[in-house]
């Protein structure tokens, strides 16, 4: 339990760069698909090695698991990430991410509806905490105006989280954590490169200097370090953070990842830190230290407990 929080703090702290550093190639013109689909194509060359070496030449557990990595590729890749920058078009970026991040309790509202069990009073008193951290974090002023076709495109996006979580807790039927990122980030940036060749989505690109930490440095660099960090390893460490704990406790310790960005947004873009968003950070640490508390003392009787366990693999039950 302790190594699978460690893997998917890292993870989320991954995945917290990538605003930061990419918020320049936008600023020089980039369009956001195009962004995602390069993002994706120099994330899935880089973990080609690593998922390479952890399949050890069983090629076939590919094949196997060809309806997980096309879900991921689709739900988890291309289709949140697109439908998100959609929402960020039309509505404020802390309105859409705080939209988007509902994904958590939308898993807990699952697992309720499928099983028909209310979930304990402390997943509840988590899931209200947490997301009360991640409305200070955001800041409430983000929703004095609203663009409802903006909302909608973010609430999709929180269903592509949510089945992104859903989709990485699945038995992995002998197909890495690795190898599942990397052929769901490859599929996943060739469906951009198709939809934006077919003009479906804009698709522009600058190959030019872009301003960076205070200076200005060639388009690849914070694209590559997007693509290596934001996207290379934060699929990767989440995905196999997702197998050890569950989708749904995944699901709430990735709301750090809003923090971190907040804090990469301060260090990079100079963007300040309130007392308010302190605040909810650690409303969001302590929103994830109420569902954790639930899986440590709960005893699992029943082999299929509820539709969110059901999707974990055996090994990682308690």
């Amino acid at each position: 339990m302790k190594r699978g929080l460690v893997i998917a703090v890292g993870a989320s702290l991954a995945f917290g760069t990538s605003g930061a550093f990419i918020k320049p190639l936008f600023e020089a013109g980039w369009s956001p698909a195009a962004a995602v689909a390069f993002r994706t194509l120099l994330a899935a060359i880089i973990l080609t090695p690593f998922a390479v070496h952890s399949l050890r030449g069983q090629w076939s557990v590919l094949w196997r698991g060809r309806w997980r990595v096309l879900g991921m590729a689709l739900v988890g890749v291309a289709g949140c990430q697109l439908v998100y920058f959609m929402a960020v078009a039309r509505i404020p970026v802390g309105t859409a991410i705080l939209v988007e991040y509902l994904a958590p309790v939308l898993l807990v509202l699952f697992a309720w509806a499928t099983t028909r069990k209310v979930p304990k009073p402390v997943v509840l008193i988590g899931s209200i905490v947490a997301i009360a951290g991640l409305v200070l974090v955001i800041g409430p002023a983000a929703f004095a105006s609203v663009d409802m076709l903006g909302v909608f495109f973010a609430f999709l996006a929180a269903i592509g989280a949510a089945g992104y979580y859903l989709i990485a807790a699945r038995p992995s039927e002998g197909l890495p954590g690795v190898a599942l990122a990397w052929s769901g980030l490859f599929v996943g940036s060739l469906v951009l490169f198709v939809l934006g060749g077919l003009r479906a989505v804009p698709f522009a690109m600058v190959f030019t200097d872009v301003p960076f930490v205070g200076s200005t440095a060639p388009w690849w660099v914070p694209l590559g370090i997007v693509a290596l960090f934001g996207t290379a390893v934060g699929y990767a460490a989440s995905i196999i953070a997702t197998g050890l704990l569950g989708s749904r406790l995944m699901s709430f310790v990735a709301l750090l990842e809003v923090v971190f960005a907040t804090m990469f947004a301060w260090l990079i873009l100079g963007e300040s830190l309130t007392v308010p968003q302190l605040l909810g950070g650690a409303l969001i640490l302590a929103g994830i230290a109420f569902v954790h508390s639930e899986r440590r003392t709960r005893v699992p009787i029943e082999p299929l407990e509820t539709a969110i366990d059901a999707a974990e693999p055996v090994s990682s039950r308690p």
